[in-house]
């Protein structure tokens, strides 16, 4: 089968997003010994560490891309996180770009002081398609470091589900070359509502 189209008018970078009126879906992959626990419980385990920088990512494909379906060592177990909207609203309202851009910061200098008091970042990679190649627009990943990790881990999170079973039979059907029933089983992403001023200093 062919790789379904995609809309022409889809701007470069946008957030799209699973999402309810109290929450957004992100996605992370793990080691089993921190994946299984964090899902059985819905609840990050003390194993998990909260003062590294994690990083989260509302795209279910681009997670495959990351984590090779599930396959890459130590990224085993993938996971759907529900976390609140007020928390994904704080992490925008806190973060900075993971690079300097220029015109969006007088210099490297001030983008470097920005980036060392920010407790979150942003990156916008290409999103993917069902065979994990690039497409022309870019999805939106979270970085999340010391007080906003713990944050995410401890009062941002609502639910905890392992969807490596769900990777795994949309790899098969990839693999199969079945891609309109691949595509049917995606999670839906629609775009994510946000206030634009909040992305202002996000969009390079």
């Amino acid at each position: 089968m062919e790789e379904p189209e995609h809309p022409l008018d889809e701007p470069k970078r946008r957030i799209r997003a699973r999402h309810t009126e109290t929450t957004v879906t992100v996605y992370q992959a793990y080691p089993p010994h921190i994946g299984l626990p964090a899902a059985a419980t819905g609840r990050f385990p003390a194993a998990w560490q909260r003062d590294r920088m994690t990083w989260i990512k509302p795209s279910f494909l681009w997670m495959m891309y990351r984590c090779g379906w599930g396959a890459k060592e130590g990224q085993e177990t993938v996971l759907a996180v529900e976390i609140t909207r007020e928390g994904f609203a704080w992490a925008l309202r806190h973060a900075c770009l993971s690079h300097y851009e220029r015109g969006l910061h007088p210099d490297q200098a001030a983008w470097k002081r920005e980036l060392k008091r920010s407790p979150a970042r942003v990156q916008w990679d290409p999103e993917r398609d069902l065979r994990l190649q690039p497409l022309p627009y870019r999805s939106l990943q979270l970085g999340l470091s010391g007080g906003a990790a713990g944050r995410y881990a401890d009062e941002w999170t609502v639910a905890i589900t392992d969807v490596t079973p769900l990777a795994q039979e949309i790899h098969a059907l990839v693999s199969a070359g079945d891609l309109d029933t691949a595509g049917g089983l995606l999670p839906g992403e629609p775009p994510y509502p946000v206030d634009q001023r909040l992305l202002a200093a996000l969009l390079p």
